[in-house]
């Protein structure tokens, strides 16, 4: 067990040096920061840049007034200067760089505003629309005043209908609920994708950096290979835990100093806070499950290729099939319930995600979830038995490897190393 061990902490220890950790950690830091002072970055930009200054001519001799009120209450970035010449004049203003945009506004034959908006480029659609949505509230005013509609008759006009969805079966989820069960669950479906998908890729990187320097055909002769497979999934689980650990950390820190309160704590802050309980437990087992389901997978992979280029072109099919899960999960937050996505749950590959979506999303009864972890453990330990027997071969493999085929030469020769001791 010492030997088991030690593997692991080595493993460990010589990624967390490693250059590529260290620059990947640091660089997903600076995003998480980045992102979480995005409004800060962009003022600190956009200090000292004059608001847009849009020239108007008003046709109409009545818009300009309640419009320019309407879009500077709105955006104070935006100035209209009611341009005293005609549209030509203002053209050339523009052109010479005295304003940002020339707006026209006249009204219609059925005495409602329609304006044109012209400005040198009309890539940034920001100012446009800003104006655009006011003049829509001037002409909805009008409109109303024309059919003789008072202010309480239009309100209730674009009153929202009441419409409210009940759940008639017993214990199932509110409407809330579900909202609230579908954001974490999304979020949650992510890191879970993610963090498989670059770990698992991590483990197979590992095993064919080793092979390639012949450490292993040291290793697998004083180590079994069960316990060197597990030392170092166990060794890259310790790794991603780290990692996330330092990621959330310093994202929570973040993102509560850009805010001005967060009452009820993180949770509650972003409408997760009647997250039961169970649903927080399913997704950490959910995602541990999957982590060695795939890590296991990974690790027997890497084991047959000798050059680390022939790695990803190996791992593809295991990729695809976390794309898949992560896709059909996708598609299931707006229809768990579908025959397809409760058929799938159980299968081992897309279990930790559509699982854990159907438990989040629906009250199932609890020997749904305990069957597909039943099945995911089962699994793991007969992929980490076959898994152990083609990875003592496997990293005796030495030359190119294209395909799986190599899989039964790897068994071939296991049988072989078995047979002499």
């Amino acid at each position: 067990m010492n030997k088991f061990w030690i593997i692991l902490a080595h493993t460990y220890m010589s990624k967390v040096k490693s250059k590529s950790f260290i620059i990947t950690t640091v660089v997903t830091l600076l995003i998480i920061i980045g992102m979480s002072n995005l409004s800060k970055v962009m003022d600190y930009f956009n200090k000292g840049e004059a608001s847009d200054e849009i020239a108007v001519v008003d046709e109409s001799g009545t818009l300009y007034s309640p419009l320019k009120e309407q879009v500077e209450s709105v955006n104070e970035e935006i100035t209209l200067t009611k341009f005293p010449g005609n549209e030509k004049a203002a053209k050339e203003a523009i052109r010479d760089g005295e304003y940002d945009g020339l707006l026209l506004i006249r009204l219609n034959s059925t005495g409602l505003p329609e304006a044109t908006y012209q400005a040198m480029t009309i890539a940034d659609t920001t100012t446009a629309n800003e104006i655009k949505n006011s003049l829509q509230q001037i002409k909805t005013q009008l409109a109303a005043t024309q059919m003789e509609l008072s202010t309480e008759e239009l309100a209730k006009l674009y009153e929202p209908v009441d419409f409210q969805q009940i759940a008639l079966e017993k214990n199932a989820k509110t409407e809330e609920e579900l909202n609230q069960a579908r954001g974490l669950v999304y979020v949650l479906l992510f890191v879970i994708y993610f963090s498989v998908i670059l770990y698992a890729n991590m483990i197979a990187m590992e095993v064919a950096t080793e092979k390639s320097s012949r450490v292993m055909e040291i290793l697998i002769s004083s180590v079994s290979p069960i316990k060197q497979m597990f030392a170092k999934i166990l060794g890259i689980g310790l790794l991603s835990m780290t990692q996330m650990a330092v990621l959330l950390g310093v994202g929570y820190v973040s993102i509560k100093q850009n805010l001005d309160s967060m009452q009820g704590g993180f949770f509650s802050f972003f409408g997760f806070g009647d997250i039961p309980l169970a649903t927080i437990v399913y997704a950490v087992v959910f995602f541990i499950l999957g982590y060695f389901l795939y890590a296991t997978l990974a690790a027997f992979l890497g084991s047959l290729v000798s050059r680390i280029e022939d790695i990803q072109q190996m791992i593809t099919p295991m990729t695809m099939l976390i794309v898949a899960g992560f896709m059909i999960a996708m598609f299931g937050l707006g229809q768990p319930e579908t025959p397809f996505i409760t058929i799938s749950s159980y299968i081992p590959f897309f279990a930790p995600m559509l699982m854990f979506m159907r438990v989040g999303m629906l009250s199932l009864p609890i020997w749904e979830p305990i069957l597909a972890i039943a099945i995911l453990i089962v699994t793991i330990i007969l992929l980490a038995i076959f898994g152990a027997r083609v990875y003592r071969g496997g990293v005796l493999m030495y030359g190119r490897s294209n395909s799986f085929k190599d899989i039964k030469k790897a068994l071939q020769l296991t049988k072989n190393e078995k047979n002499k001791l």
